[in-house]
């Protein structure tokens, strides 16, 4: 089962709390965790783990497709409110955070992208369309120029107003 959508509500919680041991292991940089670590922390046994994820690639890329959901997530709700300046400096701090807590997944991650065989994850259109709306919606409320793109290298480095 891919998704805690269609799992019995003890099964999502359990699957749940594998994916987020995972997530706090790896943001202290400890990849060398092992899969029955993981399962201890999370409070469930070994064959539970393996129920919900057959594999440790399978675990991780789980971690990489939840935080990449919450990321796109938080690109909708920072814009209710706010200006989209301010909404996209927001989450750019999250994207940061994002990303540096996968320099410890990176190895099971790239094995876990060339040895699936599901749908591939568009991390990278994800991306862009997240910082495509934070534009439109800046050009819309005044606060961001019309001329800076999704893929502008200004995002970082120049004022966007």
């Amino acid at each position: 089962m891919s998704s805690s959508n269609h799992l019995r509500a003890d099964a999502a919680r359990n699957r749940d709390r594998l994916i987020n041991v995972v997530r706090k292991q790896f943001s202290k940089r400890d990849s060398a965790v092992t899969l029955e670590e993981i399962a201890q922390l999370a409070a469930v046994g070994i064959g539970t783990l393996y129920r919900h994820f057959p594999s440790r690639e399978a675990l991780v890329e789980a971690v990489y497709r939840t935080e990449l959901d919450g990321l796109m997530a938080d690109a909708e709700d920072l814009l209710k409110g706010r200006l989209a300046f301010q909404a996209l400096r927001m989450w750019m701090d999250r994207y940061t955070q994002f990303v540096a807590t996968k320099h410890a997944m990176h190895e099971t991650l790239r094995s876990a992208f060339t040895s699936r065989s599901g749908p591939p994850i568009d991390t990278r259109a994800k991306i862009r369309t997240a910082i495509a709306r934070f534009l439109a919606a800046g050009v819309a409320d005044g606060t961001i120029r019309n001329d800076v793109g999704e893929d502008d290298s200004r995002l970082a480095s120049q004022p966007l107003f």
